[in-house]
C-alpha cells in the first residue's frame, strides 16, 4: 500500500535534550514516532529495530494515520531538520552487517589489478561481515588507526534492511523480505587483509558509516536502477548505478538465506562499483581531515571526516 504524497522516510535522531529516538520525515520536518503514536492512540515504538519487528505492514498503517492527521497536530511533536542530529538508522545492529564483495563487473577488474583477487566473474556471491561496532552516523569521524593501516579506502554501497525472518527464500519472493534501504560507506583498510580474510580490513570501529535515513521499500520504485556516487574532498571518485550489480538483491537474498537464516533488522551491504582508491593508478588513500561523501539516489548522502589516531 502506498499513499500519494506520504514519504515513509525513517530516521534515528537525537536533540540536545533527548536520548536517541525514532522519527520520520513529514513535510520536511522530523516527527517523533512514539509521540505520533500517542496523539493517534496507536502505540508506536521508539526504536528502529522494534518498528521493523512489527512487520512491514505497520508502514501502511502509519502512512494512513499520517494522511488522516490534521497538520496542526504535528506542531507539538515535530522538529526542524537543523534541530536534530541524525544518527545511524540502526545504531546497534543485532548481528554483523553482511557484506558482498566484488559485485560490480568493473570493480572486479580494478581489484584484480591491485589486490589479491582474480579477474574472473564469480559464480556465487562473495560474503564477508562487519561487526556492529563498525556502525557510525553521518557527520561523524572515521577513525584511521595508523598502527593498523596506511591504506584507508572508500566504498559507496546500497544497503538492504531485512524485514522478516527468511530461510530458503526463492529469488522471486525476495522482495517480500525487504523492509527498506539505506546508504553504507564500506570503509576498507587494504593493507589489513590476512591470507584472504577481510574482517580485519573491513571490521574496524567506524568502518560502516550508515544513513542518513532508512527509506521503506515502497518509496523506491526500482532498487536496481539507483545512481551511486562518492566524493572525497569534493572530487568525484565513484559514479555508477545499481543496475550493474552482478548479483542483484533478489539473487543475494536467495543465496544468503540458503547459508543462514535472515532475520528482521539484518543489513546487507550489496557491494561497491569501480572507482575505489585501491584500483586507481596511482593508488589513492584517505588521510587525516579528508571528507568523504557517499550518496545513493532516493535515499541521501552521508558525510564523514577521517581522523587519524
Amino acid at each position: 500500500m502506498r499513499l500519494s504524497g506520504i514519504n515513509m522516510k525513517l530516521l534515528t535522531y537525537k536533540t540536545q535534550d533527548t536520548e536517541p529516538r525514532l522519527g520520520f520525515i513529514h513535510n520536511n520536518q522530523v516527527i517523533d514516532m512514539e509521540d505520533f503514536g500517542e496523539i493517534s492512540n496507536f502505540p508506536l515504538p521508539n526504536d528502529m529495530l522494534e518498528l521493523i519487528d512489527m512487520g512491514f505492514e505497520i508502514i501502511a498503517e502509519i502512512t494512513e494515520m499520517v494522511s488522516e492527521t490534521p497538520e496542526n497536530f504535528f506542531e507539538e511533536i515535530c522538529y526542524e531538520m537543523d534541530e536534530v542530529t541524525f544518527l545511524a538508522p540502526i545504531e546497534k545492529p543485532r548481528k554483523n552487517i553482511i557484506g558482498i564483495g566484488l559485485n560490480y563487473t568493473e570493480h572486479v577488474a580494478e581489484s584484480a589489478r591491485t589486490l589479491d583477487t582474480t579477474v574472473k566473474l564469480k559464480k556465487k556471491p562473495i560474503i564477508f561481515s562487519k561487526p556492529p561496532t563498525t556502525v557510525t552516523a553521518t557527520n561523524t569521524e572515521i577513525i584511521k588507526n595508523t598502527k593498523l593501516t596506511e591504506q584507508l579506502d572508500w566504498e559507496v554501497e546500497l544497503a538492504v534492511v531485512i524485514g522478516k525472518k527468511g530461510k530458503y527464500v526463492a529469488k522471486e519472493d525476495a522482495m517480500d523480505y525487504v523492509f527498506g534501504y539505506t546508504v553504507i560507506n564500506d570503509i576498507s583498510a587494504r593493507d589489513c587483509r590476512r591470507e584472504g580474510q577481510w574482517i580485519v580490513s573491513k571490521g574496524q570501529d567506524t568502518f560502516a558509516p550508515m544513513g542518513p535515513i532508512l527509506v521503506t521499500k515502497d518509496e523506491i520504485e526500482n532498487p536496481h536502477n539507483l545512481n551511486l556516487t562518492l566524493k572525497v574532498n569534493g572530487i568525484e571518485k565513484q559514479n555508477s548505478n545499481t543496475k550493474f550489480l552482478l548479483f542483484n538483491i533478489n539473487d543475494l537474498i536467495e543465496d544468503l538465506s540458503i547459508v543462514f537464516t535472515l532475520e528482521p533488522g539484518d543489513i546487507i551491504a550489496t557491494g561497491t562499483p569501480s572507482g575505489v582508491g585501491a584500483g586507481r593508478n596511482p593508488q589513492e588513500w584517505m588521510y587525516d581531515g579528508d571528507v568523504v561523501e557517499a550518496t545513493v539516489e532516493g535515499i541521501g548522502t552521508i558525510v564523514n571526516t577521517v581522523k587519524e589516531i
